[in-house]
């Protein structure tokens, strides 16, 4: 085990990096990411006010694939930022589907009133808080932006994305407290309202999810996920985005037969699952980071079932993440499940800066005390994974501890 005199200090010059964070939702911290110690932030757009907010951010920070050739990826301080490009949960009301009306891009105030009341459990009455919703946005719109995105930006993800049973949708703004709003953050935001009583119909968010899943899928980028309160409806629908391309898992039988003959069953597909395999398009991600993840050791098993064709990733952070002081908690149980190659980093904030660095820095030495890793090597591993999701150009690799 590691011992806490080891624990002073993290080797920064190895690289600590970033899975999930969003600093676009308060724009003035952006200039204070080279002087970070962390080298590169992922940084997820959520709704329709930021999408090209983390563009920007890209085109001035962005790491490039060049960066990645480099010895020990020693590249410029300008260059930290990956980008992701998606729809949160939290919005997801706020997209609707062309096909329910008539193939509209724009919908009328009565379209509008129609699709919130449909979208939002318990169906709204209130005529001032539906006409101060956001004008809903058509799918198609989104879906070609994001695909633009991606085009543009070779290393972007599709994020961040997912499902959510817990959040409420908030109040609209009163003019006194919109007189008062900061105007330094990015609009769009909970910012301390109050929240209504009305959460976004499951169905329409798994919807708006498997929209996502399949543009990743066909652009071949990996995702961020958010799961809350709804580990076993997304598991059931991320498996929805692979169905029919399950990997073939040999029978005892057929494992024998293998070795005695070398040769695979006639039955089995010889491409099937092959991760280089780029002539077949798939409708599934080719990996997955589940951001801060809080579901028990047992779902992280779900995970980790050799059938499952994309690769799985399980970050977690101080923000998010339900630490126990005694390291005895649900966390620290699922972390320790997670193999060493699937487990990733993050802050989860929305400013950059010095306390970025810091909850990255708790986080990592938790996780090594957790792993019984020596630092240098803990980093060094989380460095690799963290490469691994971006790119998918290694191969599973783990340092002994």
């Amino acid at each position: 085990m590691t011992s806490s005199k080891d624990f002073k200090d993290l080797p920064w010059e190895y690289g600590l990096f970033d899975a999930h964070c969003h600093p676009t939702d308060n724009l003035s911290s952006l200039q204070k990411i080279p002087g970070m110690r962390a080298k590169v932030l992922t940084v997820m757009a959520t709704r329709a006010e930021d999408q090209r907010l983390v563009a920007e951010a890209a085109e001035q920070f962005g790491v490039t694939i060049e960066d990645f050739s480099q010895a020990d990826m020693d590249w410029s301080k300008d260059h930290r930022i990956v980008p992701a490009f998606g729809w949160h949960p939290w919005f997801s009301h706020q997209m609707f589907d062309e096909s329910e009306y008539g193939q509209k891009e724009q919908l009328s105030q009565e379209d509008k009133t129609a699709h919130y009341k449909k979208v939002l459990k318990p169906q709204p009455e209130d005529y001032k808080f539906l006409q101060a919703l956001p004008e809903p946005l058509p799918f198609s719109h989104f879906i070609a932006e994001t695909r633009s995105y991606l085009q543009q930006y070779p290393l972007a993800l599709v994020g961040e994305i997912g499902l959510d049973r817990g959040f409420r949708v908030p109040e609209a703004w009163l003019k006194a407290e919109l007189a008062k709003r900061d105007e330094e953050l990015t609009p769009g935001s909970r910012e301390g309202r109050p929240l209504s009583p009305y959460r976004v119909d499951m169905e329409h968010q798994k919807k708006v999810l498997l929209a996502q899943l399949r543009l990743a899928g066909e652009m071949q980028r990996a995702c961020s996920v958010h799961g809350v309160q709804a580990h076993g409806i997304l598991f059931d629908t991320l498996c929805l985005s692979w169905k029919g391309h399950e990997r073939r898992v040999l029978s005892n039988r057929e494992k024998k037969m293998y070795r005695s003959t070398g040769e695979l069953p006639d039955d089995f597909p010889e491409d099937d699952e092959d991760a280089t395999t780029t002539t077949v398009q798939k409708p599934f991600p080719p990996r997955i980071c589940l951001h801060s993840f809080s579901g028990p050791a047992e779902a992280v098993k779900q995970y980790l079932a050799p059938t499952i064709p994309c690769e799985i990733f399980f970050s977690f952070s101080k923000a998010v993440n339900s630490w126990a002081a005694n390291d005895d908690g649900k966390v620290e149980a699922a972390v320790k499940a997670v193999p060493n190659h699937q487990i990733l980093i993050e802050s989860d904030l929305d400013s950059a800066g010095q306390r970025m660095d810091d909850y990255l820095r708790e986080v990592v030495l938790k996780i090594c005390r957790l792993k019984g890793w020596p630092i240098n090597a803990g980093v060094q591993q989380l460095r690799k994974n963290w490469r691994r999701f971006i790119l998918g150009d290694e191969f599973p690799q783990e340092y002994p501890h």
